[in-house]
């Protein structure tokens, strides 16, 4: 059993943490990044296996406020045509289905940029600024907040909770709101949860942190579950337990740890050994899921077939 970090939480998210809580260590959640309506990686599973992901991630990038239409590559505009009105398709599986619901948000740059701008080559905004009363980046921060946190009432309306992991990745530089490095990160993350949990009350998330460097840690009382993306440059046979490991050595022991996204899915035959303790994984979309460039079909099947593994039947 685990307390939310946000006190007021909705029962729903309550009760979703604590089922996660209870099944790390015993099965493994799977999971599946999608950001179209068609849904292709999930119909592509179903196909495979006969059987859907317990955990669907959806994407909210083309819901950024500040999108330059006007110098954007044919492959950003694809991307923002392809997952415009993804959350309606989310909120259809949500009711319809006993799936759990993850948001991702590749947030373009509140100021400024081009392109895919919530890349940091695409722009020149200055996370370190937002946390500067008065200036021009925390007015635009605190606008595109207010504008997303619109969304997310949805389905705090519905009693939908929603596995919510902003700013991730911020190990790295490549995003806007890790330029300044992860303790900067952490504050913007800070930032935010108070501003969703006591201004716009939406106590339907559970705060997903992404980022497993002991650096900019906003501290457990804002966490609720700590997680880490892995890319391995080829496959290996692994639990990811030296991930496992590296990430709550960094962070905390407190809490429930997943891996939010992953190139290649974790080894059901060795993670059903070590029980590493991960409550889901989340392979990422597009090319990571179908075909067989990064999971091959029999591992796919054999993820799904596996008793350890929390899945949902086909409709």
């Amino acid at each position: 059993m685990q307390d939310t970090a946000n006190p007021n939480a909705s029962k729903e998210a309550k009760e979703l943490l604590n089922y996660l809580s209870d099944i790390a260590g015993k099965k493994i959640i799977t999971g599946q990044h999608t950001q179209t309506n068609p849904m292709e990686e999930i119909e592509y599973i179903k196909k495979i296996t006969g059987k859907a992901p317990k955990l669907v991630g959806f994407e909210l990038l083309s819901y950024s406020p500040n999108i330059n239409y006007n110098d954007a590559s044919e492959a950003c505009l694809t991307e923002i045509y392809e997952n415009r009105d993804t959350l309606d398709t989310a909120m259809d599986l949500a009711k319809k289905s006993d799936v759990i619901l993850t948001f991702t948000f590749h947030w373009y740059s509140p100021i400024g940029g081009r392109d895919k701008s919530f890349y940091a080559e695409n722009t020149d905004f200055d996370a370190e600024k937002i946390l500067i009363n008065g200036t021009p980046e925390r007015t635009a921060f605190f606008h595109d907040m207010d504008v997303i946190a619109k969304h997310l009432k949805r389905f705090c309306d519905e009693n939908l909770p929603i596995l919510w992991r902003p700013f991730h990745e911020s190990y790295g530089q490549w995003f806007w709101w890790g330029t300044k490095g992860p303790k900067i990160a952490g504050e913007l993350y800070k930032l935010m949860f108070d501003y969703y949990t006591s201004h716009h009350h939406l106590n339907n998330l559970l705060w997903v942190w992404n980022c497993p460097l002991a650096e900019g840690y906003p501290g457990d009382e804002y966490i609720d579950i700590i997680s880490t993306d892995v890319y391995l440059p080829e496959y290996a046979e692994t639990d990811y337990s030296e991930e496992y490991a590296k990430l709550i050595s960094e962070t905390t022991k407190q809490k429930v740890a997943a891996l939010a996204e992953v190139g290649y899915m974790p080894d059901i035959k060795l993670i059903e050994k070590s029980h590493t303790p991960w409550a889901y994984y989340m392979t990422w979309s597009k090319e990571f899921c179908i075909g067989e460039q990064y999971n091959k079909i029999d591992r796919l099947q054999a993820m799904y077939a596996s008793e350890y593994a929390v899945t949902l039947d086909a409709d």
